[in-house]
């Protein structure tokens, strides 16, 4: 699969399913098309026609409001009509703000309040582990999100268990709903602290598909502990004036205008 193509694909779909609703979380949806693109394009093992499969891959959206990316991609891949892009969060829907397990299929956790999907993600890890399968668990957590400690303790836990089946993503577009990360509550130096407590780490440009795939397949490699590849990505990547919003981009409206100013960037 073309990766350029299908992260564009991924984006245009986004921006449908939030103008649908007329507003939405723009800024990190679009900042994590390209990890999507490359998971569900080279790595990750699921069946859009069991979604529930035993022994598939698991994806843990942690930054749960960045569920319109997910959404495009699993409908992208087959998993539910494309249709359903255009209901979001409205009422009696299967695609709420943020993802539910109950609601959509493709989607393996419910994520609501941040900072605990890593959490879940390693008792699914750990799960896989006991039952002796080889499926792995990727998980995608914000920058911001980091500042919850449950994170850290997730981390320890992950590390102390040998959690070498589970991938941690962090979309570190350095922005947050209050303000810039780094003056908000700083978390760098992400790479330093994944690997205090434990994990094997890189870092890439979180737009480069060659150098993520080339992460995930490092990473893949590597036995005896959890990896965290730390992803430089731009909030509202893709799209020119949402780039350059700023902070107002992590929550913004996709109106008629901007929508088919986005549709012509994004051919």
């Amino acid at each position: 699969m073309n990766l350029a193509e299908f992260s564009k694909q991924i984006r245009r779909e986004t921006l449908r399913c939030i103008h649908s609703q007329g507003s939405g979380h723009v800024g990190g949806s679009l900042s994590i098309a390209d990890v999507l693109a490359v998971l569900y394009a080279n790595h990750m093992r699921v069946d859009s026609a069991n979604p529930r499969k035993e022994g598939r891959d698991r994806l843990v959206l942690s930054k749960g409001h960045s569920g319109p990316a997910l959404y495009a991609t699993l409908a992208i891949k087959g998993f539910f009509p494309m249709e359903w892009l255009d209901t979001l969060n409205i009422l009696g829907t299967r695609l709420p703000s943020h993802v539910n397990i109950n609601l959509t299929p493709g989607v393996d956790m419910t994520a609501g309040s941040l900072g605990q999907g890593l959490s879940c993600a390693c008792g699914l890890a750990l799960g896989e582990k006991i039952k002796h399968s080889d499926g792995y668990v990727y998980v995608i957590v914000g920058d911001g999100e980091l500042q919850e400690g449950q994170n850290w303790e997730a981390a320890m836990f992950a590390a102390n268990k040998k959690l070498d089946n589970m991938i941690v993503f962090v979309d570190n577009n350095k922005m947050q709903i209050d303000g810039l990360t780094k003056d908000v509550m700083n978390i760098e130096d992400i790479e330093a602290k994944f690997k205090a407590f434990g994990f094997e780490t890189s870092r890439v440009d979180g737009h480069d598909h060659a150098a993520i795939d080339n992460a995930i397949c490092i990473a893949k490699a590597d036995a005896g502990a959890p990896h965290c590849i730390v992803l430089d990505t731009v909030k509202g990547k893709g799209v020119s004036f949402y780039e350059t919003m700023g902070v107002g981009v992590h929550s913004t409206t996709v109106d008629a205008e901007q929508y088919k100013k986005a549709l012509e960037e994004l051919k």
